[in-house]
């Protein structure tokens, strides 16, 4: 027997059925230790009939290894693990080209699947992805680097596994303590006990309790170990209030000026699991942390091919398919999108007479152009006519709207804009995309239907601003086009000037001072357009700025012909 090759799937398919048919079915937890770092490794089965457990397994990952045969390049269910680990918002994936010594660790090979799997994951949501050639037979860049490919300069597999930066990945934002179970101590006091979901809480802290919305203080934080000046995610503890509010399992600690959605209407990604078709109006119950409710499915908003990302017709859901749905709940639940918050952001539907799990879903940012209508143009109800608004002010109003990566000059070509338009006696007020981040965007990531939010949230100011007779300038890397046509549509298509600042990826990152760019290529931020997702240049803007070869001023020279050339800065005649 010493003479035979070790099978290493034996370490990790325990079944006799997987060992029989030479595949994996159930999902295997194995874990290990190095100096460095613990890990859990779960192996997930590959087939599509086991997409319910590569779900299960991948829910609780910090990262995703996608093994990728050399000879076969990227394959089905490569995109379809992708797809899905994306999805369950696992942001470092590392595609690990397997078998080179059986293609002859040929560099063209895996360079050729690096192409191909690069243009597939623009669309995704994981902005760390990270290519590795290895022969798991072989044991080369596993654990050490071998000599078989001089041409690879990075670490081996276990090597990139010990030293990449999840920390960053923790939310320590938002505070999100679902409620447990209630404790009572032998004096009557109180303390709701549970596991911080996400957030920092720390003794003195005001805390609002959802859904009831009723605030009050912590006066003390117990912990396994004792009393605890602050406890932070993913910690268990009890936590003591200064009043007695009503307090029970399902409710939801949160900091007041930091709350969680509380709505009856959910937009969520569902992977359904069940034999039982989806089935629209049928009475589920849904939990999402320690929360429960009645929920129906309202509207299947599309199916998912997950092989090629594309939206496809859906009437229902069958076994092992994805799609998007609208929940209508029979009670108000706290959540969050998935995206910004795993914790209060996964969500199950139950059969409510068994509790057997039907599907797992995702929460998702409500998605602003999935609303039937979209009012276009002015909205007036006010005595003061836009004509009268014209005449006194001097001017038309208009929203100029500045699009373009990061750094790409949109901000400074905003300010200055606004600055030679007052000089110019015009009335005008910026809308820059960092300021609204810290203000009524600041709820939102950076995903796509979070940004699609965030591009309909200064639209609808900038209309605000122009039905008051102002300019308006939005600086907004809006990186999307049917985000952009969102943009056009809210404000009204005769006020709304689209000026693409044209500055190249090299020109952006040259002039990067805050070293945005260098971070997203580190992983340390999310879907970041251009490095780690589209950005979508307009096709035929009102104004194209190659803002990476001219100056400030003659930038703003030619905003201002445009606007002089339309007729804004003259009042209506």
């Amino acid at each position: 027997m010493s003479g035979l090759p070790l099978d290493f799937s034996l370490l990790v398919d325990g079944l006799k059925a997987e060992r029989e048919q030479g595949i994996t079915i159930d999902v295997a937890y194995r874990y290990f230790g190095t100096p460095r770092r613990k890990f859990i490794i779960a192996d997930a089965p590959g087939h599509e009939q086991y997409t319910r457990n590569m779900a299960t397994a991948a829910s609780a990952c910090d990262l995703a290894v996608l093994l990728v045969d050399a000879r076969l390049g990227v394959a089905r269910q490569t995109r379809r693990h992708a797809f899905i680990a994306s999805l369950l918002g696992i942001r470092h994936l590392v595609v690990a080209v397997n078998k080179m010594d059986l293609v002859g660790w040929d560099r063209d090979v895996f360079e050729r699947i690096r192409e191909e799997f690069t243009g597939f994951a623009a669309r995704l949501e994981s902005p760390d992805v990270t290519f590795l050639p290895l022969s798991a037979l072989t044991g080369e860049n596993v654990v050490r680097k071998g000599g078989s490919a001089p041409w690879y300069q990075g670490p081996p597999l276990l090597e990139h596994l010990e030293t990449v930066h999840v920390a960053s990945d923790r939310n320590l934002v938002d505070l999100r303590l679902p409620v447990q179970s209630v404790l009572r101590g032998p004096d009557g006091s109180r303390a709701s006990a549970g596991t911080i979901a996400s957030g920092i809480v720390r003794v003195g802290d005001e805390v609002t309790v959802l859904p009831s919305l009723l605030t009050s203080r912590v006066t003390r934080i117990l912990g396994p170990s004792g009393d605890l000046a602050e406890a932070f995610a993913p910690m268990a503890v009890a936590v003591s209030l200064e009043d007695e509010v009503d307090v029970g399992r399902g409710d939801v600690l949160s900091h007041p000026g930091n709350l969680p959605s509380l709505s009856r209407d959910v937009e969520a990604m569902l992977v359904w699991m069940d034999g039982r078709p989806l089935e629209r109006g049928r009475p589920y119950q849904l939990r999402i942390g320690t929360s429960t409710s009645g929920a129906t499915v309202s509207a299947l908003r599309y199916g998912i091919d997950v092989t090629t990302l594309r939206r496809v017709p859906a009437d229902s859901l069958g076994p092992n398919e994805i799609g998007r749905a609208a929940l209508t709940l029979t009670r108000a639940v706290p959540h969050d999108p998935y995206a910004r918050n795993r914790s209060m952001g996964a969500l199950v539907l139950e059969d409510p007479a068994d509790h057997r799990i039907l599907a797992a879903g995702m929460v998702l940012a409500t998605q602003p152009a999935l609303r039937e209508t979209r009012p276009a143009g002015p909205r007036r109800s006010s005595l003061v006519s836009p004509a009268e608004r014209e005449r006194l002010l001097g001017q038309r109003p208009v929203t100029v709207w500045l699009t373009g990566l990061a750094a790409s000059g949109k901000s400074s070509i905003a300010f200055g804009l606004e600055r030679r338009l007052v000089d110019g006696g015009h009335t005008a007020s910026v809308l820059d995309g960092t300021a609204l981040r810290h203000g009524i965007s600041q709820d939102l990531g950076f995903g796509p239907d979070d940004r699609t939010s965030a591009v309909l949230r200064a639209a609808e100011v900038a209309r605000i601003l122009n039905d008051a007779g102002l300019v308006a300038i939005v600086a907004l890397v809006s990186p999307l086009a049917a985000d952009r046509q969102l943009a056009r549509d809210v404000v009204g298509a005769a006020r709304f000037v689209e000026v693409h600042c044209a500055a190249s990826l090299a020109a952006c990152e040259a002039r990067d001072a805050d070293e945005v760019y260098a971070r997203a290529r580190r992983g340390e931020l999310g879907p970041f357009p251009g490095v780690t997702s589209p950005y979508e240049p307009p096709d035929s803007p009102d104004l194209r700025l190659p803002t990476g070869e001219i100056g400030l001023e003659e930038a703003i020279d030619r905003v201002v012909r445009v606007l002089e050339r339309r007729g804004d800065l003259s009042p209506a005649r």
